[in-house]
């Protein structure tokens, strides 16, 4: 994580598979980014990561604690979760691929899609991931333009 000492600290929790709360820690994340002033272009990059982050979350884990972190060169989002992890970190983040149950699908989720948003939306994407415990994606903007 890259933010530290005086930077900008808000911790929020997600609750896993409650699709009636999914998108709010999203969506004060991109409040939070535009009340600050960040550029337009990285706040939408930012909200489009953190969506599809909380998806997952909201799809495939217990319970989350994501935490933003502004420094002066970057944003930092970590999502934190407990739940069943990834198993094959490689082919998960393959375009198209999905673990989404036909449930998930007939709400229109699991196009197999969201890592790889992430990671094109990020600057920085770092995950790890332990199968039967959770998943750890921290995910990084810079505000300077350099990765």
């Amino acid at each position: 994580m890259i933010c530290q000492g005086n930077g900008f600290i808000k911790k929020f929790n997600v609750q896993g598979r409650n699709f009636s709360h999914a998108g709010i820690v999203s969506t004060k994340i991109k409040e939070i980014l535009e009340e600050i002033g960040i550029a337009p272009a990285i706040i939408r990059r930012a909200a489009i990561a953190s969506y599809e982050a909380e998806m997952n979350i909201v799809m495939y884990a217990d319970h989350a604690e994501v935490i933003l972190c502004l420094s002066l060169s970057a944003i930092n989002i970590t999502f934190k979760d407990k739940g069943q992890g990834i198993n094959n970190i490689e082919l998960a983040m393959q375009e198209g691929y999905s673990t989404a149950t036909d449930e998930m699908r007939e709400m229109g989720f699991g196009a197999g899609l969201g890592l790889p948003n992430i990671k094109r939306n990020a600057d920085k994407l770092d995950i790890s991931s332990s199968p039967g415990k959770g998943t750890t994606l921290d995910v990084t903007f810079y505000l300077n333009g350099k990765k």
